[in-house]
């Protein structure tokens, strides 16, 4: 009984496979409206040419019948190996082999969609899920061959004043921060600026609207924000060398990332300059969790400038959370970006803080606020500077 429905199954699959082709084998092969052997079609007039006529289809074995004119559609025999139920429902179950496709790539048809294209790096700079014409050259966006930019982090002091416990011979420190009009996310206020040390005065100051040509997914700020703060450090380099800064501060994380690699590890090894990544709330990756214990250590934070570790459940420290402001009870998470320890990011920091955010980060923030609010064209509701705690969470968890 048990070959008597594979033999069954076997021949269904092989009679609706070549029907089709079957049938205009036939038509081609007799004259129009007759059968077999010149018998006519049952069921149909002399002239009929119906794609439903199969000769010899109602007569299975007799004259005309499909096993006798296609022999070759019998089934096979059954293997040794399938002697029972069980590996014969295997081997029917098993899927069959088709056209293979590139690790990343689209099915045909479709357009790249969702988080997993992003990881990928291909919907870099798309826009509403269209495909790119072209793909642009390495490094200058970020996804495009993420893990040899990875590869390029160092995460050791590389510099001279980073070695000094006062940084002595660090003249210059930037930051950046991009700001969004209210309910439009198409544009932003790309801001840099550069201030003196250990003054905090500004010295340059960068601010202009850019394209955001990739949208907000959670975990890929870089994908959003990286190519217009690449661009204003290059003008920066090009206009005025002289006030390049000698490390960046990032609102955003670093190696305290999904991947290990947050934006301010993309920013600092595209422009080869030191980079520290500071946000404002806690990423919760490798086990790192805002819970009760994590509460108690953030209050157990009496002064400006005591720190605890974050370390994740594989045994790595993935940054250090900072009280940076006696006022607030709020702390920073600062982690490594590039060509920096995580002891001197947390020291520099410290030493940047007037308030709870570090006065570079802070004054781009400020500035682009204010670039926004002389906008002709900016909604009412956002006219009014706002502080940096205000901004987007989710975007400050990046």
């Amino acid at each position: 009984m048990k070959d008597f429905f594979y033999k069954a199954w076997c021949w269904g699959r092989a009679v609706s496979g070549s029907l089709s082709a079957g049938a205009g084998l036939f038509r081609a092969a007799f004259l129009p409206g007759q059968g077999c052997f010149g018998q006519p079609f049952r069921g149909h007039g002399a002239g009929s040419t119906s794609r439903s006529a199969v000769p010899g289809a109602a007569s299975p074995g007799g004259r005309g019948s499909f096993p006798a004119l296609i022999p070759h559609l019998s089934p096979p025999p059954l293997p040794n190996k399938l002697s029972s139920a069980s590996a014969r429902s295997r081997l029917l179950l098993r899927p069959q082999p088709g056209p293979q496709r590139r690790p990343g790539t689209a099915k045909p048809g479709r357009a790249f969609r969702g988080t997993a294209a992003l990881r990928d790096g291909l919907r870099a700079r798309c826009h509403h899920g269209r495909v790119p014409r072209a793909a642009p050259p390495l490094g200058t966006v970020p996804g495009l061959g993420t893990a040899r930019l990875k590869g390029s982090v160092v995460q050791e002091d590389t510099e001279e004043w980073q070695k000094d416990p006062r940084f002595t011979g660090l003249h210059r420190v930037g930051g950046v921060d991009l700001s969004y009009i209210k309910g439009d996310e198409s544009r932003a206020c790309a801001s840099l600026v550069v201030l003196s040390y250990p003054g905090l005065e500004v010295l340059y100051q960068d601010c202009r609207m850019v394209p955001v040509t990739a949208p907000y997914v959670a975990g890929f700020l870089a994908f959003r924000e990286v190519p217009v703060l690449v661009e204003a450090v290059q003008r920066l380099q090009q206009e005025e060398p002289q006030l390049q800064p000698q490390v960046l501060l990032v609102d955003g994380n670093g190696l305290l990332h999904p991947r290990g690699f947050g934006i301010a590890c993309h920013l600092g090894v595209l422009t080869d300059l030191p980079c520290i990544g500071v946000a404002k709330n806690l990423l919760q990756v490798d086990g790192l969790v805002r819970d009760e214990l994590h509460r108690e250590q953030v209050r157990s934070l009496q002064r400006s400038g005591e720190t605890f570790p974050l370390t994740g459940t594989s045994g790595k420290v993935l940054g250090m959370a900072l009280r940076s402001y006696n006022n607030s009870s709020k702390p920073l998470y600062v982690s490594v970006g590039h060509r920096v320890s995580l002891g001197t990011a947390v020291r520099l920091v410290r030493a940047c803080c007037r308030f709870r955010v570090p006065e570079p980060i802070r004054q781009a923030d400020i500035r682009s606020r204010e670039y926004l609010r002389k906008l002709p064209c900016a909604p009412r509701d956002v006219l009014e500077p706002a502080s940096p705690e205000s901004k987007k969470e989710a975007e400050l968890e990046d």
